[in-house]
């Protein structure tokens, strides 16, 4: 991981590759953020109408390189777009991550860079420090040759906060992000079941989290239809993953549970190429969830939490589950199977009635779900839903406040009628075609304990990025939802439920 340091040094001096300053819009103007002082002073005090003239407009993202021409002893200065200044410390910090990122980005390759964007309080500090890290990220595993940019060595941001534990909870929370996303980059070829659980087991064993993993024996034994039926079409078993997290003063403990498809081709409902290339994100959920735990280890909040990663490759073959078979979900309630690409409800099902054996306050599911959440909220927003609306409206605070975008759904009741089955006592799949991603969240909800709090986070589309990076977000797996899994827990560890 990068090296990434907090200073309260002059800029000018610093011998580094770059520095980077913020700059806000004031239409039609631009001005220099907080941090950027001694930059401007070293150009006589005309920094904002000299990137003013190479186009420079503030916009949120925009990098402006400019050489300094021995102005100071770095030889480039960076300035990236912080917005409207009124938006740059207005919305928890957002513009400052993705300014971050979008400079280290833009610097990839560099030994050093200076990070001089404003970062006067602990909570800038955090901000800042999380967007450079994220925005800095590279998976290189696979890459052969010299052709490919190495993310930069070392980073000093610049601020005068007493901001030590900031810097380090920012550090933790990106290494879990960047475990996550190495993760959903993996080629399915090299991420079997089997090697995903035992990824968990390498992440317990650093952070002391307990675990337990079921094999496919242990499954069937189990009575765990869902990732039984989904797991049996392919040479590579199933898994499910227990991890816990315990602290002595905890009142509460929440369960994290997370889809863990390793590849998804749609079973015998076989999905189209073009719908396919990226199914190795499909378990995403369950990468969150595992991260969500590291981080929460290292954290130590006053709260317990236990996390599932219900894990199977579904794959076409002559021992695939078909449509119209029928399997018993983990306590009991049977399933008919009418659309095999309808997969990750099924060992969902499994881990979340599983989890209610935990005793758990709150149960909270994430999954790259439905293909409808891109239909409903595009590429960058997931879906919230849950049985209880004040639970529904704390995860989505939970989320903006960490910095990652998602939208409160409903769960109409009109829809549990299409789930209904002629054979079972419930279908995974409803022929009527509209609202599948909150259909499948009523589905879901069947197989929550009695009286028990329930959140469902739908991050089918978030979960990897198929365009160009932005910000911070890389092309291909992003971490989506780690840093909400993360502060929901700390939520509840410092105000309950």
């Amino acid at each position: 991981m990068t090296n990434l340091r907090l200073a309260n040094l002059e800029i000018a001096s610093l011998d580094v590759d770059a520095v980077v300053i913020g700059v806000v819009s004031n239409e039609p103007d631009i001005g220099l953020a907080p941090g950027a002082e001694s930059v401007d002073r070293a150009f006589d005090g005309g920094l904002a109408g000299v990137l003013a003239g190479l186009g420079a407009t503030g916009k949120q993202g925009e990098v402006t390189r400019l050489p300094t021409f021995g102005k100071l002893s770095a030889p480039v200065v960076v300035a990236v777009g912080l917005g409207k200044e009124r938006d740059a410390s207005a919305d928890g910090g957002e513009a400052l991550r993705r300014a971050a990122g979008a400079a280290l980005r833009s610097l990839a390759g560099s030994a050093s860079v200076a990070l001089a964007l404003p970062a006067a309080t602990a909570e800038d500090v955090t901000a800042a420090a999380t967007g450079a890290l994220l925005g800095n990220y590279a998976y290189l595993t696979y890459r052969t040759g010299n052709g490919h940019k190495k993310p930069v060595g070392e980073v000093t941001l610049i601020s005068s906060a007493d901001a030590g534990d900031a810097l380090n909870r920012a550090e933790v929370i990106v290494e879990s992000v960047t475990l996550v996303r190495d993760l959903v980059n993996t080629p399915p070829s090299d991420l079997s079941p089997e090697i995903f659980a035992e990824t968990a087991e390498q992440v317990a064993g650093a952070t002391g989290l307990s675990i337990q993993v079921l094999d496919e024996k242990a499954l069937v034994d189990g009575g765990y239809g869902g990732i039984v039926g989904v797991g049996q079409g392919s040479v590579n078993p199933p898994r499910l993953v227990r991890l816990a997290y315990e602290h002595a003063e905890a009142a509460h403990t929440v369960a994290l549970v997370g889809k863990g498809i390793t590849f998804d081709s749609g079973g015998l409902s076989l999905k189209p190429a073009d719908s396919m290339d990226w199914m190795k994100s499909d378990m995403g959920g369950a990468a969150a969830v595992l991260g969500a735990l590291k981080a929460i280890a290292r954290l130590a909040p006053k709260v317990n939490v236990v996390g599932y990663l219900a894990i199977a490759e579904n794959m076409p073959s002559g021992t695939a589950q078909r449509p119209s078979d029928v399997i018993t979900i983990y306590g009991g309630k049977t399933v008919e199977v009418l659309n095999t690409d309808a997969e990750g409800r099924l060992v969902m099902a499994d881990a979340i009635v599983r989890s209610g054996e935990d005793d758990p306050d709150l149960i909270v599911d994430v999954a790259t779900l439905t293909g409808a959440q891109l239909v409903a909220l595009g590429t960058r927003t997931a879906g919230v839903m849950a049985n209880d609306d004040a639970v529904r409206d704390r995860v989505v605070a939970a989320a903006g406040r960490a910095g990652e975008a998602v939208w409160p759904m409903p769960l109409p009741e009109e829809l549990r009628k299409g789930l209904d089955s002629a054979v079972a006592d419930i279908a995974n799949v409803s022929a009527e075609r509209w609202g599948g991603m909150l259909t499948a969240g009523v589905f879901l909800r069947e197989f929550v304990p009695e009286g028990v709090r329930w959140a469902h986070l739908d991050i089918a589309g978030p979960a990897f990025h198929k365009g160009e990076p932005y910000g911070y977000t890389p092309k291909g797996g992003t971490g989506a939802a780690v840093r909400t899994l993360v502060q929901i827990a700390e939520d509840i560890a410092a105000q309950g439920l």
